[in-house]
């Protein structure tokens, strides 16, 4: 099995850190892939691909670390590169799952790991399991909770506050040699 950790990681932070390490150990993962979407279909991005790559790299050290040039899962998943591949994905993505494109399709082509944290409501993923032709292809496991995602990072950043736990300290270091979530503007 090949666990999937796929992203903007506009900047990759601590809390996609304990996903992947969590998963790994729970699903007893010999490999694992994080792609770094290069134009993500559901989200507006800051910084350019091959920086978020590079930010990937150093938040992920000896982990493959690729460029998924396809905008949306289930294209990326259709390509047939990985061999029982189990997407991981946060309780907070998977709550959301209902409106990514094809998400019956999605779990045909792989199973979802869907990392919760206790106290999260089961309620709105149990809607969603409700809702899928093949819930059976959803394992949940628990992680402890670290509470950042990249907006926070980036919005710091950009006021001059440190980032210190909230990021590797090689991510950290990355983002302020390169000066990045300064002057914040926005790509798609």
């Amino acid at each position: 099995m090949t666990g999937l950790l796929g992203g903007a990681f506009d900047p990759p932070h601590a809390g996609h850190v304990a996903l992947l390490r969590d998963a790994r150990s729970h699903f007893d993962l010999e490999r694992v892939v994080v792609l770094v979407v290069a134009d993500p279909g559901h989200k507006d991005v800051v910084t350019d691909a091959s920086v978020r790559l590079a930010l990937a790299r150093a938040a992920f050290p000896g982990e493959k670390v690729e460029l998924d040039p396809q905008p949306r899962t289930i294209d990326m998943l259709r390509e047939g590169r990985f061999d029982e591949p189990l997407f991981l994905v946060g309780a907070d993505q998977f709550a959301d799952f209902l409106s990514w494109k094809d998400p019956d399709g999605v779990l045909e082509l792989t199973q979802l790991g869907v990392a919760t944290r206790p106290g999260y409501p089961r309620e709105g993923l149990e809607r969603v399991l409700s809702d899928l032709a093949r819930p059976d292809r959803v394992r949940f496991f628990e992680i402890e909770p670290v509470e950042v995602s990249s907006r926070e990072i980036r919005d710091r950043v950009a006021r001059g506050k440190p980032v210190d736990g909230l990021v590797p300290s090689a991510v950290a270091a990355e983002i302020e040699r390169l000066g990045l979530y300064r002057g914040r503007r926005r790509r798609r």
